[in-house]
């Protein structure tokens, strides 16, 4: 059955063991460019997996700070050009400001990361702490954790995909999103329950993934009061969580976790 965000390859298998190679055909995840126009102001080029495109904007304004509700949001458009997907967002006219500053700071990051001192300031801003206090058992989080597979069609086709899913108390997982980045995967995630009415403060998040300061960061401006994630988490990231009040559970695996408490 095919899978959204997938397409077939042909490639050769190899084998250790002195077997003959054979050809396969591989369900391989779509990674495409995908570039970002926001009120008609070329914004950002992303690297990203075409599916669940109007997640994926909402949630990225919301990132972004570019938009405060999603009654700023308007509306959505994506289309396939010859080298990648254009993706058209309209914001209300009272985000025009933010939205200018925001891009003139992006034409100072560059592939090897961020430079100048305007653009450290703006990753490095100061977020709002998390006020929720949200109990989530032992249980409930290894309970996620062991649904988590079986809710990646993307990912069970692929092998190539991460997720991001938002789960209840209980470790019930509700919804998924994913994609062939980390980054992205929460973006569609934040936009799907913003889209959905579904108050993020009542749940937790768990991530297929290294746990880094920017998804921290999308997890505090987002309002998660948990964050679980299957890799570890970095420095930054540990810090980040402790500074913003946002519990950070990393290396959920079957049987253990590392737990930094809110």
């Amino acid at each position: 059955m095919p899978v959204d965000g997938a397409l077939p390859a042909r490639l050769i298998e190899r084998f250790a063991q002195g077997q003959a190679p054979r050809a396969i055909e591989r369900t391989t995840i779509v990674e495409a460019a995908v570039a970002i126009e926001i009120n008609g102001l070329a914004y950002a080029v992303m690297m990203a997996t075409p599916a669940d495109f109007d997640d994926f904007a909402l949630g990225f304004c919301l990132s972004e700070q570019l938009i405060e509700t999603p009654e700023q949001f308007e509306s959505s458009e994506a289309s396939e050009l010859t080298r990648g997907w254009l993706l058209r967002v309209a914001l209300t006219s009272d985000c025009a400001a933010p939205l200018v500053e925001r891009a003139r700071l992006r034409l100072t990051e560059g592939s090897c990361g961020l430079c100048g001192i305007e653009s450290l300031d703006q990753v490095l801003r100061p977020l709002p702490r998390v006020t929720t206090v949200f109990d989530v058992s032992d249980a409930a989080l290894f309970a996620a954790g062991a649904a988590l597979r079986d809710r990646q069609p993307l990912g069970l086709a692929t092998g190539a995909a991460h997720a991001a899913a938002f789960c209840r108390a209980d470790g019930t997982i509700v919804t998924v999103r994913e994609d062939v980045g980390r980054h992205n995967a929460f973006d569609k995630l934040i936009g799907a329950l913003a889209r959905d009415g579904t108050i993020p403060a009542q749940g937790f998040v768990l991530l297929s993934a290294r746990c880094s300061f920017e998804l921290v960061q999308k997890a505090v401006l987002a309002g998660v009061p948990v964050l679980a994630t299957v890799s570890a988490a970095s420095t930054l990231a540990l810090d980040a969580a402790r500074e913003h009040g946002l519990r950070l559970v990393s290396l959920l695996r079957n049987d253990s976790f590392l737990d930094q408490p809110a």
